[in-house]
């Protein structure tokens, strides 16, 4: 994490920021200069029709998504072939259908220490009981198989396991759709005190309003920022 804190400041105050991004798939404009820059502690919230660009957004900030012409900074570094990979380091994603990746949930909330990159960042038991039950979970359900837990509780493992992580970036993909009323309630209370940059997409106007800005993208493009949903 030393670059983001060595350039940081070069990228005038913004943990991640969009220039002109161009991105074109099939002869389509999936992003259409979209410029972009969202500050440490922000949680936005990007709105806006089906196949507007949203879920691109995120894509393009992991280097998952080819971006044409325009640049990508996370962290005061330029998006490439060189730093994608310390830039992966900074950022945790939770999908609206998460992959668990292995057949027993305690196994999944900790598949990510497997990794080399995360080697040595094990998190203590207090900690993963504590989160669990931040978000309404008990802990027999870390015994339990992936297969036959409900969509509402996989989307809160997988938070749960991006809170582990301990990276300041968050990317969020309608990571609230399967979640009950008192469950999101908590989950979005939990995750506005964890002082993450959050950048997501959704159409939950319960996670919209808790957001400190929301931009509505059409046609590949920002339209319209501001704090109220309009």
């Amino acid at each position: 994490m030393l670059f983001m804190q060595n350039n940081f400041d070069e990228a005038g105050g913004n943990l991640i920021k969009f220039d002109s991004i161009l991105v074109e798939k099939e002869g389509f404009k999936v992003l259409d200069r979209l410029d972009l820059h969202i500050q440490v502690g922000e949680c936005v919230v990007l709105t806006g029709p089906s196949g507007a660009g949203k879920s691109s957004v995120l894509k393009s900030v992991m280097g998952a998504l080819p971006v044409n012409d325009g640049t990508v900074y996370v962290g005061g570094r330029e998006l490439a072939l060189d730093s994608v990979q310390d830039i992966r380091s900074l950022v945790a994603f939770i999908g609206q259908e998460p992959v668990m990746g292995a057949e027993i949930v305690r196994d999944a909330l900790l598949l990510p220490y497997s990794f080399k990159s995360n080697a040595g960042k094990h998190p203590d038991e207090k900690k993963i009981l504590e989160l669990l039950e931040a978000v309404s979970l008990d802990k027999s359900i870390l015994d339990k198989k992936t297969a036959i837990i409900s969509g509402g509780e996989k989307q809160r493992i997988a938070i749960v396991r991006a809170l582990l992580m301990k990276k300041p970036i968050i990317l969020a993909d309608e990571f609230t759709s399967a979640l009950d009323p008192v469950s999101k309630s908590k989950v979005i209370e939990l995750l506005k005190l964890s002082g993450k940059t959050i950048l997501s997409v959704s159409h939950d106007s319960d996670w919209i309003t808790a957001c400190s800005r929301i931009v509505k993208i059409e046609n590949g493009t920002v339209i319209r920022e501001g704090g109220t949903v309009t």
